[in-house]
């Protein structure tokens, strides 16, 4: 007879600094390296590497949405673990702050001085603009 699969997964987010989550969910969306990952109970194992992105988790029909960037993520059927390098929920997002500095890297970008580094400047505007994109999905929820 095989195994029941777990109804819910039990996720965990942390950093060296912090804990971000840990909840009883029913589906996790990670920033695999490679792409999107979605999660659901019994899901098989599995060992990613995380880039700059957003999780989102689902409990019922209410998503909670957090910034990542860097790390790792074990996905087990009942659990998933995410120790990320940094992370953010929307209580740690200024918008004003994130939108000067996603104006800066894209200036810089524009710029086309031999001397700007073009790839941290990438990232310095995907670190922006995941941020934005998390504090906006988090401040314009509806009533559930």
């Amino acid at each position: 007879m095989p195994a029941k699969l777990p109804e819910k997964i039990h996720l965990t987010i942390v950093t060296p600094y912090r804990q971000l989550a840990s909840a009883e969910v029913d589906e996790v969306l990670l920033p695999g390296e490679l792409g999107q990952l979605g999660i659901l109970p019994g899901h098989r194992p599995l060992l990613t590497t995380l880039t700059i992105g957003e999780v989102a988790y689902r409990q019922g029909r209410r998503w909670t949405h957090l910034v990542v960037e860097w790390g790792f993520a074990e996905v087990l059927p009942d659990r998933v673990i995410v120790l990320a390098e940094t992370g953010a929920s929307v209580a740690d997002i200024d918008p004003e702050a994130i939108l000067k500095a996603k104006q800066r890297a894209e200036e810089r970008l524009r710029s086309r001085n031999p001397d700007v580094d073009v790839e941290s400047e990438m990232e310095q505007l995907r670190r922006a603009l995941v941020r934005l994109d998390v504090w906006e999905k988090e401040t314009k929820k509806g009533p559930e």
